[in-house]
């Protein structure tokens, strides 16, 4: 594609719609081609806003407003960063060729809904899920879960993200309180809950899969090596890379993925996190961006998730290969603040070949990822030591 310059009439003009620490990142790489950025988020002063040429904010769900900010912009693409976003106007802009949609607007629209990408891969494609079914009443959820979801078994709100809302339910006195979380506190009530029964799996992986140009311009799929991750209430706390898993497995994984992105269709990178219990392998959820546990290849790999999605956005050659083995720790808040401050810097980057990323994020909450530690070393056991050390050395205050 012809790339302009920013902030000139030839400019090549990108809408984030969501500014978070993953778009910072994607703004990053996209000012590196040129690309002028304009980032919007529902909250002032977002990762992402703090380094775009332009920055909105705005109501997301409201399709009046997104619509009037998108027409007022005039972007040549638009990449969703979260699920809350009125995806109906991203399917008119699309089908009237206003600007391109990352992967496709029917991408976003079934993958921003837990309801829209499980009834795609487990009854149209065929692929293994755990058991779930999908609720609009709390008697619709005991009803399920009763006549064979069983316990334990986790409620999650159909659009959501990062945990929100999602509960693992170990008896029956606890579901009608997963109902209510579920139903108030995801990022759009739906109307309706999903309920999955727990898959016994030895462990969970990110597989990033790209969907990109070759050199005759024909769409190849291209995969990362397999991340491993660890998860609290439905959030991410560590990843690491590579994951060790049987051949068999990795290759029914990327068959699993491949399957559903080419259903997906468009390009760009997706993550594609997938149950493993020897070389047995189960569909779990898939984001069409880049995701948190991905956050690893920032010291893993020459290209990392971010790079290889804004290549594929631009039609660029991209490269996913491994360099090294690393991992990733999360740093957290442990207390809710508007003026704050960090500590630990020099110590956790005295940890040998470490990183910190601290995202920018204006208000610290409880339990809010408000940056990264990433480290290097010869194995993955060894890296994931380190991130969590240098993780654990980081400090948040009040003022």
């Amino acid at each position: 594609m012809k790339l302009g310059s920013a902030l000139t009439h030839s400019a090549t003009k990108a809408m984030l719609l969501g500014s978070g620490e993953l778009g910072k990142e994607i703004t990053i790489c996209l000012q590196r081609y040129g690309v002028e950025v304009i980032a919007v988020d529902r909250y002032p002063n977002a990762p992402a806003q703090q380094i775009a040429h332009r920055c909105h904010v705005i109501t997301m769900t409201d399709a009046e407003e997104l619509r009037k900010i998108i027409d007022l912009e005039m972007p040549d693409i638009i990449i969703p960063e979260i699920e809350a976003i009125a995806t109906n106007v991203l399917a008119e802009i699309e089908a009237n060729g206003l600007c391109r949609v990352i992967p496709n607007a029917r991408a976003i629209q079934l993958t921003m809904n837990r309801e829209g990408i499980r009834t795609l891969v487990a009854e149209t494609l065929q692929i293994p899920t755990s058991k779930y079914a999908f609720a609009e009443n709390y008697g619709q959820l005991k009803k399920a879960v009763d006549d064979g979801i069983g316990y334990p078994c986790f409620v999650k709100p159909t659009m959501s993200s990062s945990g929100k809302g999602q509960t693992r339910v170990k008896k029956p006195e606890q579901l009608e309180e997963a109902w209510n979380y579920a139903r108030f506190s995801g990022r759009v009530d739906t109307g309706k809950v999903i309920v999955e029964s727990k898959v016994d799996f030895d462990f969970e992986i990110t597989l990033l899969t790209i969907r990109a140009l070759d050199v005759t311009g024909q769409i190849q799929t291209y995969f990362c090596e397999p991340i491993g991750h660890v998860q609290e209430n439905g959030d991410y706390r560590e990843s690491w890379q590579p994951q060790a898993m049987t051949q068999s497995a990795l290759q029914t994984a990327q068959e699993i993925a491949k399957k559903v992105t080419d259903a997906l269709g468009g390009v760009g990178l997706f993550g594609v996190e997938l149950f493993i219990q020897g070389d047995n392998v189960w569909f779990c959820e898939l984001s069409p961006r880049p995701h948190d546990t991905g956050m690893v290849t920032m010291v893993t790999q020459r290209q990392n998730e971010f790079e290889l999605h804004v290549r594929a956005i631009l039609g660029l050659p991209i490269d996913p290969s491994l360099q090294k083995h690393g991992a990733s720790a999360v740093i957290l808040s442990d207390i809710k603040s508007k003026e704050f401050y960090y500590t630990g810097l020099n110590q956790a980057l005295s940890v040998p070949d470490s990183e910190i990323r601290l995202f920018g994020k204006p208000e610290a909450l409880v339990n809010r990822r408000m940056g990264v530690a990433l480290a290097s070393a010869e194995t993955v056991e060894k890296a994931r030591n380190r991130a969590t050390k240098a993780a654990a050395l980081m400090g948040i205050h009040s003022e």
